[in-house]
């Protein structure tokens, strides 16, 4: 499992910040759920040695599991607001902030990612090359 149910989310964001500020590294969190075939999907390829050997200088990766929100059951969703979105309609959802804080990829692209599955990985790689670090 990726995503795992038990941690604390919000010592895991926040954990997560402070190293980006700290290392200099972005941190990509991924908001999805090990039942979601996309968020597995994105998932891998963020674990993938293509990833780590392209990407892994730049980028630090924390999965937060989000239960199942379009049911109601959803986990974690109150750490979104920090991205201005209140509620989160698919999984997976990944923004990127900045060693800044700032975010680097819009909201609207941040929850654009429940076809992770179907763009591949190849897609997704590309996506960070133009992402700007």
């Amino acid at each position: 499992p990726f995503y795992d149910q038990k941690a604390d989310a919000g010592a895991a964001m926040d954990a997560a910040l402070v190293d980006a500020a700290q290392s200099g590294r972005s941190a990509v969190l991924v908001f999805g759920a090990d039942w979601c075939h996309d968020s597995v999907a994105l998932a891998q390829v963020l674990n993938s040695d293509a990833f780590k050997a392209e990407f892994g200088q730049a980028y630090s990766v924390t999965f937060i599991d989000v239960g199942v929100p379009q049911t109601g059951k959803g986990r974690n969703i109150d750490l979104l607001a920090r991205f201005k979105v209140k509620e989160l309609k698919g999984t997976p959802a990944m923004f990127v902030v900045g060693p800044d804080g700032k975010q680097r990829n819009k909201s609207k692209d941040a929850l654009s990612w429940r076809n992770a599955e179907s763009r591949g990985s190849a897609a997704t790689l590309e996506w960070f090359r133009k992402l700007k670090h």
